[in-house]
């Protein structure tokens, strides 16, 4: 993997649930070379607590594991998010599984121990998808790699790192509303967010944007205009 996408990896948060604590030290390790960000969960349960508190991008897990195992918190996941990359981890081939897989829309399916080409592969797919040009509204283009957005294809306007990030949730929200909580959990990264610091921070990101793409919508949050 080139040193761009592993720039790009590290501001992406990993889930790793594993109920055999050496095999899960030993990929939480790897993970750590990849991510900054890098939970880890014991078994479906504890893992779906933590999903739902850290809501990171991408999820890797066992299969086979007690209490909840691995498709029974893929199947909670998918419930409300489709989103979220899922990578399966597991020591056998599975084929009893395989179209239990298929339909939970797993994204990729590695064999132990954890083969480092087969997760490359993995996390660059993911890239390629989330780093993607991405059309925001009518001629405004966002371009999360280069970190600027695309006006009528002539226009190029920087962005900093939270701004492209912000545009990005809207988008991910397809049309629904963006909380501010889950904005100050997303971009403020346990600092306290004022309603002065998100005012001051939507009004200068509307400034540099020569369309209206960002709706206020009041008490709850932002989404993005249709």
């Amino acid at each position: 993997m080139n040193d761009e996408l592993l720039k790009e990896l590290k501001d992406i948060s990993i889930l790793c649930v594993e109920d055999k604590n050496g095999i899960r030290e030993m990929v939480v390790s790897t993970l750590k070379y990849y991510f900054n960000e890098v939970y880890e969960a014991c078994d479906g349960n504890e893992g779906y607590e933590l999903y739902e508190y850290y809501k990171p991008k991408i999820v890797l897990t066992d299969i086979q594991m007690k209490d909840c195992n691995g498709l029974e918190l893929v199947k909670k996941i998918r419930e409300k998010d489709n989103d979220t990359m899922i990578i399966m981890l597991t020591a056998h081939s599975n084929e009893e599984y395989l179209m239990e897989l298929i339909n939970l829309n797993i994204n990729h399916f590695i064999l132990k121990p954890l083969n480092l080409k087969k997760l490359n592969v993995a996390l660059e797919k993911y890239l390629q998808k989330a780093i993607k040009p991405i059309l925001l509204f009518e001629d405004l283009i966002l371009d999360s790699q280069k970190r600027e957005l695309i006006y009528k294809n002539e226009v190029i306007i920087p962005l900093r790192k939270r701004e492209k990030d912000f545009l990005h949730l809207l988008y991910n929200k397809h049309g629904s509303i963006l909380k501010y909580e889950e904005i100050e959990f997303e971009l403020w990264n346990d600092k306290e967010m004022t309603s002065h610091a998100l005012k001051s921070f939507i009004k200068e990101l509307r400034k540099k944007i020569p369309i209206n793409v960002i709706k206020n919508v009041p008490q709850e949050g932002y989404t993005l205009h249709k």
